[in-house]
């Protein structure tokens, strides 16, 4: 589409030593600014195993449905590792988003209610049902120990993350994955657990999965519904998968943080 925005020149994935990861924003401001985060601080590697990567953000002006998100990652990975960042805002059209990312094999970072949720969680945990909405949990984050520079946040339509912003949550993505984990762990469907997500990407040969298993690499039940998942957010399955954060709870790799 026409405000779709550029993307990196493609290299052949097996001539080259970084990994590169199509990430499809709902968003068009606060996801994207994330993902290029973590493409200055740890995009580089680490020396000692962890893989250089870039992310390759693909948004547009006024953001995508989840089913178009999964759609343009598709598109714009081709042969490389593909993602689609949404959250429960535009609820009725993620059952379709799902079952087209199972289909693609587009991994998925789903957040109930909110991406919101995952920036809050560098800096606290955070619990109960939200009913879809990110009133509270916007709230919390501007109060948050630690978290002066978002004071303002989506104050006047701020929802960028840059700046200080990045400052203040650097040296904290072992804590927002240890509270996300931790989400899936008390969901109250009774039978999620972190330690049943898949955190590397599925193999070419991998055999077809339903939307349900396929949404179930979370570490959430088969039979958890999605939309039942509140709060929640699986973005942290995207650390561990970079190595930016070592599975299960511990401290975070060292940072490659350009000078």
């Amino acid at each position: 589409m026409e405000d779709e925005r550029p993307l990196t020149s493609r290299l052949s994935r097996h001539s080259r030593q970084v990994q590169v990861l199509y990430v499809a924003c709902e968003g068009e401001s606060t996801e994207p600014d994330y993902l290029q985060y973590l493409n200055e601080h740890f995009g580089d590697g680490d020396g000692q195993g962890r893989r250089p990567f870039r992310i390759q953000p693909v948004y547009r002006r006024n953001g995508w449905t989840p089913s178009a998100a999964v759609e343009a990652a598709r598109k714009a990975a081709g042969e490389d590792e593909a993602w689609a960042l949404f959250d429960r805002d535009q609820w009725e059209d993620i059952p379709h988003a799902i079952k087209d990312a199972a289909e693609s094999r587009i991994e998925l970072a789903f957040s109930h209610p909110s991406f919101d949720l995952w920036l809050l969680l560098h800096f606290q945990a955070f619990g109960g049902a939200q009913s879809g909405s990110s009133t509270l949990v916007v709230e919390k984050l501007r109060q948050a120990r630690g978290a002066d520079a978002f004071k303002d946040y989506d104050k006047r339509g701020d929802k960028s993350v840059k700046g200080a912003r990045r400052d203040a949550l650097t040296g904290r993505e072992a804590q927002a994955v240890a509270n996300a984990r931790r989400l899936v762990a008390s969901c109250t469907h009774g039978l999620c657990d972190p330690g049943q997500a898949q955190t590397k990407p599925p193999g070419e040969d991998a055999a077809s999965h339903s939307p349900q298993e396929w949404a179930a690499r979370s570490g959430h039940a088969v039979d958890c519904p999605v939309l039942q998942r509140d709060p929640s957010t699986d973005v942290w399955r995207l650390l561990v998968r970079l190595g930016i954060v070592a599975p299960g709870p511990g401290t975070p790799r060292r940072s490659g943080r350009r000078s």
